[in-house]
């Protein structure tokens, strides 16, 4: 009998993970077992050799060599040691608005040297923030199990607000209104212009949602000649510093909540706004409208080059 046959093909990835779950203390016995055969394999020995000495049949030396022993757990561990992550998908869309090297540098260009005797906010709306009320009371966390909640729930209305991120302070002005119209756009400016001490100019960052552009809205703008607004560009809503402000409003204060009326709602949002404005942080902006053109570039460039192919 012959102690060497055809040495089984392993990658170096595969060969550290089996060499590591062969001496692992704490992997089942099943999963030590296939380790140590697979990797006797891959030195050319022989099957019925490798079977005595671990102590299985021939047979099953020949189906672990077919499968290559590769379970779900080993796999993890291998996208684990080179850092792969294939479940998650990160999302993009590159912006088609022809003006949008010109709508970046201005708006980078505020962050990075805000205009003096000036206020910079980022404004936007976050639209249909809905009161929902589990159908349940939720379990709360204890030790061994997170907090826990029914998947279904009542519904008891929505609301909008409207904000403004003043970037030099992190300071959030609000107000939670029905809808978003124009009407409610201009009543909001209105509340910035009673806000914002006289002398100041306003520079206002925001995106190209219609009611931002309405004839009425032009006129008001006419006569409150400090105002000055700044439109981020198409599918760029990344460019806008409150929208990250709205993500962790959302995560903080929405998205466990329960609301048994549009007014808790608004309750739960404005006390938010007040411990945000209580101990503010500034926001700090270091990315060029170079460095971020020369990453767009590459996108498209990429992304053709999908296309052709």
């Amino acid at each position: 009998m012959s102690n060497h046959a055809p040495a089984l093909a392993l990658g170096d990835a595969q060969r550290e993970v089996l060499a590591a779950l062969s001496r692992s203390q704490v992997a089942s016995h099943r999963e030590v077992q296939r380790a140590q055969v697979l990797l006797m394999a891959s030195e050319g020995l022989a099957n019925e050799w490798i079977a005595r000495v671990v102590g299985v049949n021939p047979g099953t030396v020949r189906s672990m060599a077919a499968r290559l022993g590769v379970s779900p757990a080993q796999v993890q561990r291998i996208w684990a040691a080179r850092g792969l992550k294939p479940h998650l998908v990160k999302t993009f869309k590159p912006s088609n608005d022809p003006n949008f090297d010109e709508k970046l540098i201005d708006v980078c260009g505020l962050y990075l040297n805000p205009p003096e005797n000036a206020i910079v906010l980022c404004m936007d709306e976050k639209t249909s923030i809905q009161a929902l009320d589990r159908t349940q009371p939720s379990l709360p966390m204890v030790k061994g199990r997170g907090e826990t909640m029914t998947h279904d729930y009542k519904r008891n209305g929505t609301t909008t607000l409207f904000a403004a991120l003043e970037v030099a302070t992190g300071k959030v002005l609000g107000t939670c209104v029905p809808k978003h119209r124009h009407n409610e756009f201009l009543d909001f400016l209105k509340t910035i212009e009673k806000e914002v001490p006289k002398g100041l100019e306003i520079h206002l960052i925001i995106d190209n949602y219609a009611t931002h552009k309405h004839a009425n809205v032009k006129a008001w703008l006419q006569k409150h000649p400090r105002f000055h607004l700044h439109f981020t560009p198409t599918s760029s809503s990344w460019l806008n510093l409150v929208e990250g402000w709205f993500r962790d409003l959302t995560e903080k204060a929405l998205r466990r909540g329960v609301f048994h009326s549009v007014p808790d709602l608004i309750e739960k949002i404005e006390d938010y706004i007040r411990a945000n404005n209580e101990n503010p942080k500034p926001l700090i902006w270091t990315a060029t409208a170079e460095s971020i053109l020369e990453k767009v570039n590459r996108g498209r460039v990429a992304l053709q080059a999908t296309k052709q192919n």
